[in-house]
């Protein structure tokens, strides 16, 4: 099986954004790019901010905001032949617990708007996620307005220990080794 050649960090671009949970993506990418020395850098025919990791292995941020990520996605995918089993999307999930990551493959987009653009862009929902838990407000209606806020320093600090963790298993994912991943991140 062939691994993961694009990693893609979904959040919205600006100041206004950068510290909110559904950042979470995008704070991903930049740890990525900062554990690698991988330079990151906008390019606007592929709408984001986009870097190599190494020759085959591209990252990416999307400068559309979330809500049209699959623009970008499919940009960068369908100029370099990446496949759809290829990419790895990395977003904020309000169904986990801050401070969890998990990975899996394909699925539903759970009314993620930036899963939703991606799955329409692609014409598949057969792609990795990667899930960064962000908790839940309690009331589904606030959804859009927690999403949309900066995370308590608790829950920053868990989310951060989550990205390191996830980070840990991207040589695995480079290589195929995706239930060696998929054990080694879910297993605490």
């Amino acid at each position: 099986m062939s691994g993961i050649k694009l990693l893609v960090g979904l959040g919205n671009p600006g100041d206004k954004y950068e510290a909110t949970r559904h950042n979470a993506g995008f704070w991903f990418i930049d740890a990525v790019a900062a554990q690698t020395n991988s330079k990151l850098a906008l390019d606007a025919k592929f709408f984001g901010i986009v870097g190599k990791l190494n020759q085959e292995v591209w990252l990416l941020k999307p400068t559309t905001f979330m809500n049209a990520s699959g623009k970008a996605v499919a940009a960068l995918a369908n100029y370099y032949k990446i496949s759809p089993a290829e990419i790895l999307v990395i977003h904020d999930e309000l169904d986990l617990p801050a401070g969890t990551a998990k990975l899996k493959f394909g699925g539903g987009h759970g009314g993620h708007n930036g899963l939703k653009d991606v799955h329409a862009a692609l014409g598949t929902a057969d792609y990795w996620r990667l899930r960064l838990g962000i908790d839940h407000p309690g009331d589904k209606n606030e959804g859009i307005n927690y999403v949309l806020k900066a995370p308590l320093k608790q829950e920053k600090d868990a989310l951060e220990d989550s990205i390191h963790a996830a980070s840990g298993v991207v040589s695995l994912l480079l290589e195929g080794e995706f239930e060696s991943a998929m054990q080694k991140l879910h297993t605490k």
